[in-house]
Parts: structure tokens; sequence; C-alpha cells
């Protein structure tokens, strides 16, 4: 049984595969309505415990991930479980890391990596991808 999200949920990417995904702020507080069934956190340090499972991600703001090979492992799991549960991507603001993560995400989903910054800014949000060598990482991902 697919178990996804409600499609007004605030912040989703609605991948080319039809998968769902949302991606979020940390700093903010958590939207109203369904909570994540799995979520992929991206910070410099272990953000607070959540009532979901959750995988914690060393990623320095405006940098890149730590462990390349931890964050395509992640990352993939991520993917694989948005076809049937609810995926949460979040850092601190929503944008750079989180934007970058959903941009490789849909590398993974079929978009070329040369046109996913563009698809994620047109579909999540307008300044996702924040730095040029987060541009350039998901050119070159995976």
């Amino acid at each position: 049984m697919i178990d996804s999200w409600e499609p007004a949920t605030p912040g989703l990417l609605r991948l080319p595969s039809g998968r769902l995904v949302r991606g979020r702020g940390l700093r903010r507080p958590l939207p109203p309505g369904q909570e994540p069934s799995f979520a992929l956190y991206l910070r410099g340090r272990r953000p607070p415990p959540v009532r979901w499972e959750a995988r914690w991600l060393r990623w320095p703001d405006f940098w890149l991930p730590s462990d390349r090979a931890a964050f395509e492992k992640a990352l993939g799991e991520a993917w694989e479980r948005a076809g049937a549960e609810r995926v949460e991507i979040a850092c601190g603001g929503g944008y750079g890391r989180t934007g970058t993560a959903l941009a490789c995400l849909a590398v993974l989903d079929g978009v070329p990596g040369g046109e996913a910054v563009a698809y994620v800014r047109e579909h999540y949000a307008a300044r996702a991808v924040e730095t040029p060598w987060q541009r350039r990482f998901v050119g070159a991902f995976p």
C-alpha cells in the first residue's frame, strides 16, 4: 500500500516518476498535517530526535556532503522509499542543501544532471541550490 503525501502539502517536489518528496527547513516549525515516515536530514550537527525513521548526514551549511558515498547511499534509499512512503529531505533553511539533494534525487529519477537544478527551482523553490559548487555537484551526480 502506498502511503504518500497529500498533494496540497507545502514543500512537495513531484519527480517525473510521480514520486512525491517534501523539502523543508528545520529552523521553521513542523508543518501541520501528515508527518514523514522517513526523513533525510542534512546538517553540520546531529538534529534532535523525531518520531519517524530518519537518517542524518553531516553536511555543513553552504557546502557539500562530508561523505559523498554515504550521501549517495542515503539518497538512493530516500528515492526507493518515496515510491511507497512519505519521504522528507531537510536542512536548516530548506534551500541550499535540501535543494541540492532534491536536484540529485531528480537525477536519480531520470532528469539529466544539467537540467536538474532548473527542474528543482521550477517545481520546488526558486532559491534551491544556493552555491556554484552545489550546482556543479548536481551536474556531476552521481
